[in-house]
């Protein structure tokens, strides 16, 4: 079989880091370390909310969500970076890229999606406590998890499609160690403004409207909780979306850059799009279970107590 068919190559190669070719090996410890946190720590957040009863309680359940979200994240990359810098094997097969971009975006949508329902959730606890059991009852977690997914799978559904009606005859070699619908489409021979707008439009209309939304709902928090006469009880209530703030801010900000680094850095090394891809990739996964084992002591005595039982 030929490099290329009539339409578009049998394979991509995948790329390392530009210029850091020779130092692959060195960097496969700290990404084989990166991802043995990412899996290791989000894995356990997991087991922690299924066996501690006190972790039955919307919070945890969202949490459980976004640790759901961060593994199948890291296990949809996890194959193509590990033959890449482990392995020197840099090839696969165009069906196989087109899953993972899939794989890879939808994962995304949903860390986005349940970012949201997760600051809805600190909404209703900080500014409507009274109601908050019977407005976030288990069926309507359910529902928005369900909601999540579903928007993240129908989203993101032409995209394959739209690759795949592309003739892509001006090269094979992609720019990271993974398969994106950005890398991929720059590939083809002929118009790509279909790509391009609808690129654009699902990251507006999803990722925009989730970052909107999350924004809008802090406003009304801090609004509520400045109304709170002790300062005691302000800095309480502040303190229970600390861990929030810090994810959505390891989600958003590299995104933000990596869309900025695409759109207007065309002339910035090759190194900084990959290096920022990379962060925005590889970072959330390992951060998040950092962060709510160290800010939320509810995770941490969960933890221990998970452990001791091991032990016994």
């Amino acid at each position: 079989m030929g490099l290329f068919n009539a339409t578009h190559p049998a394979f991509f190669l995948l790329t390392g880091i530009p210029g850091l070719e020779s130092s692959h090996s060195w960097l496969a410890g700290p990404l084989c370390v990166m991802y043995a946190v990412a899996l290791g720590g989000n894995t356990v957040i997991l087991q922690a909310v299924r066996v501690e009863p006190r972790l039955h309680e919307p919070m945890y359940y969202f949490l459980s969500m976004l640790s759901f979200s961060d593994v199948a994240m890291s296990m949809a990359t996890l194959p193509t970076v590990f033959r890449t810098f482990c392995l020197d094997a840099q090839t696969i097969t165009f069906d196989a890229c087109l899953v993972q971009m899939f794989l890879i975006h939808s994962f995304s949508m949903m860390e986005s999606g349940i970012l949201l329902a997760m600051s809805f959730d600190r909404y209703v606890a900080i500014c409507d406590p009274l109601h908050y059991a019977t407005v976030l009852t288990n069926e309507v977690i359910a529902g928005m998890g369900l909601a999540v997914t579903v928007r993240s799978f129908i989203t993101l559904f032409p995209l394959p499609f739209l690759i795949k009606r592309l003739p892509i005859c001006r090269s094979n070699v992609l720019s990271h160690s993974y398969c994106l619908h950005p890398d991929m489409m720059k590939l083809a021979c002929s118009d790509i403004t279909i790509n391009s707008i609808y690129g654009l439009f699902v990251l507006v209309s999803t990722f925009g409207m989730d970052l909107f939304f999350i924004s809008l709902s802090y406003v009304l928090i801090l609004r509520s909780v400045m109304a709170i006469a002790s300062r005691e009880e302000r800095l309480k209530a502040l303190n229970t979306c600390v861990s929030h703030i810090l994810a959505v801010l390891a989600f958003y900000v590299p995104m933000i850059g990596v869309s900025t680094v695409h759109r207007f850095g065309k002339h910035a090394p090759r190194y900084i799009h990959v290096l920022m891809s990379n962060v925005y990739l590889f970072v959330p996964p390992v951060l998040n279970p950092l962060i709510y084992s160290a800010k939320t002591k509810e995770i941490r005595q969960a933890i221990v107590r998970m452990f001791h039982r091991l032990k016994i």
